[in-house]
């Protein structure tokens, strides 16, 4: 596996613990909807959390929060709509994003949290 998808996949272990940490129920990991991947929904009290991780091993190229594109952002909304039709669910969303920086051996985890929104 290529180092970056081996970056990727620690850096969603790490975002999905952190969510469980913090008293998140994970919901779905990995929900996919025509061009869309979500990574991770999450249930916190009454508010649906969709969070978008993005993790880097620098902050070379800037923050991981500043990856998340417009047209990203649309595909994902497109796929939550898709999502909460198809289970019926009646509850607020809230779009996330998680940025991991590895720093050494070490990993920074900041949550944006309401870090977009819908329109």
């Amino acid at each position: 596996m290529a180092q970056h998808n081996e970056l990727g996949k620690k850096g969603e272990q790490l975002a999905l613990d952190f969510l469980l940490e913090n008293n998140y129920k994970i919901i779905e990991r990995n929900y996919r909807f025509d061009k869309a991947e979500v990574d991770i929904i999450a249930q916190k009290g009454s508010i649906l959390a969709i969070v978008e991780v993005k993790t880097r091993s620098s902050l070379d190229f800037g923050s991981p929060q500043d990856f998340v594109k417009p047209k990203q952002i649309k595909n994902l909304v497109k796929a939550v709509d898709e999502y909460i039709t198809e289970n019926n669910l009646d509850m607020e969303v809230r779009f996330d994003i998680i940025a991991i920086v590895k720093n050494g051996k070490e990993y920074e985890i900041e949550h944006l949290e309401n870090a977009f929104y819908h329109f």
